[in-house]
């Protein structure tokens, strides 16, 4: 007799008392039998033992019966064998099963699925991303007596398997399925290298990742590039996208040569405020830092453009080249509220800091690596990064202010391809 558990329908599992073995257990609710077994530690030995008995009664019936068992199958003695559990592999007897018709030995399916090791790598994966080192792994992983260990290099191919699989995801997402009405660029440097991300909202205001792609700087050839590629997995633009980037010239070039008229961009207001104060005096900077963001938090478009002119006009008589770096740039910083939608998406989408926010997360993952030896491993730690951070994620801030975007950003996109704006001028 045995105690029985059984899986609920909010994966949670319920005792059912005793039961005596099951004669024959259904061959589709073997993957079922393998997670469970996975997720049970303490009783993982005496629950394989038990799984894989009702396997040979399913084929070779009940020990010194004659019925209900499949024809010519046979018990064959047992064979020393392991499993994993988890992150453990496990040495234990394995019950054999012969079909005489054929001469051949009979493979036990639940023996098959917790001998691959890959299954494991999902945990495996997650620990050693979150900052658990390959060395210290076998002495951190769970105790299990009878366990055998696992050396750092089997901890780290195990994990470039799993990460691979991450960066072959992240490469091949499909991009139709997602309404796109937001698209925002920045960089993150790996060593010498700089990985330009690309973080898509949609009109309901869900954060999609939608793709990466490493150069030495963000100059417009690779990025053109990029954003091509994004364009062949399906991103939409011909509705049109607000683009939100920092002052990358590369970048801005970009957009402009594989989305012309169907990007707007709205340059970072906190990047061009801290361009500015750099040219200040110390004493200067926090006073001005001041000025303008009042400006920029006025709610219309010709109140700040006029309060920012104002601000202008006074720098003018202390820093010129401060002057020169608002006047860059200076009209695609107020983008949003010349589209009229500053009020409602102004606090999400005036800078970059929803991908900043993401690559805050990504740093957690991957700043503890401290020599990045190849381009293959800097690619799959950035989309397992990205990857392990995308479901925490929240929709942004004035997410139903999005469909007026979407509206006001097609109308403009009308306008330029029918040369409205040219006749008016």
């Amino acid at each position: 007799m045995k105690r029985v558990f059984r899986i609920t329908g909010q994966g949670k599992m319920k005792d059912v008392g005793h039961r005596g073995l099951v004669e024959h257990p259904e061959v589709e609710r073997v993957d079922t039998t393998v997670a469970l077994l996975q997720a049970l530690i303490p009783l993982g030995l005496q629950a394989v033992g038990e799984a894989l008995e009702a396997e040979v009664v399913r084929l070779a019936g009940l020990r010194h019966s004659r019925t209900g068992r499949r024809p010519g199958h046979v018990r064959w003695g047992a064979q020393p064998g392991s499993v994993y559990l988890l992150d453990q592999k496990l040495p234990l007897p394995v019950p054999r099963v012969r079909d005489r018709a054929r001469n051949q030995e009979v493979a036990l399916a639940p023996y098959q699925q917790l001998q691959q090791p890959r299954q494991a790598d999902a945990g495996l994966f997650r620990k050693v991303l979150l900052g658990l080192s390959c060395r210290d792994y076998a002495a951190c992983a769970e105790a299990v007596p009878a366990a055998f260990g696992l050396s750092p290099s089997a901890v780290s191919r195990r994990f470039i398997r799993a990460s691979a699989k991450k960066l072959q995801t992240l490469q091949e997402r499909r991009l139709e399925g997602y309404d796109v009405v937001v698209l925002l660029l920045d960089g993150k440097t790996f060593a010498e290298d700089a990985m330009v991300i690309a973080l898509g909202i949609t009109c309901t205001g869900e954060k999609v990742l939608l793709g990466f792609v490493q150069t030495a700087t963000e100059n417009e050839r690779v990025c053109a590039a990029f954003l091509r590629e994004l364009v062949d997995r399906g991103l939409k633009m011909a509705q049109g996208l607000l683009c939100v980037l920092d002052g990358a010239k590369g970048l801005r070039k970009a957009l402009q040569t594989v989305f012309g008229a169907q990007a707007v961009v709205q340059r970072c207001q906190w990047h061009k405020r801290e361009n500015v104060v750099a040219y200040l005096p110390k004493g200067e900077q926090a006073t001005w830092r001041r000025k303008l963001q009042a400006a920029y938090e006025r709610p219309s478009y010709a109140e700040a453009k006029a309060a920012l002119l104002r601000c202008r006009q006074d720098l003018r008589l202390l820093n010129a080249s401060a002057v020169k770096s608002l006047d860059e740039g200076f009209e695609e910083t107020l983008t949003l509220h010349r589209l009229g939608v500053f009020g409602a998406l102004g606090t999400s989408l005036k800078t970059t800091n929803c991908l900043e926010s993401l690559l805050a997360l990504v740093s957690r993952r991957t700043d503890k690596v401290t020599r990045w030896r190849t381009s293959d491993q800097k690619q799959r730690w950035l989309a397992a990064a990205l990857l392990d951070s995308e479901p925490r994620l929240r929709r942004i801030k004035g997410f139903r202010s999005l469909p007026l975007l979407r509206s006001t950003l097609q109308a403009g996109v009308h306008r330029k391809e029918t040369g409205v704006e040219h006749c008016a001028a």
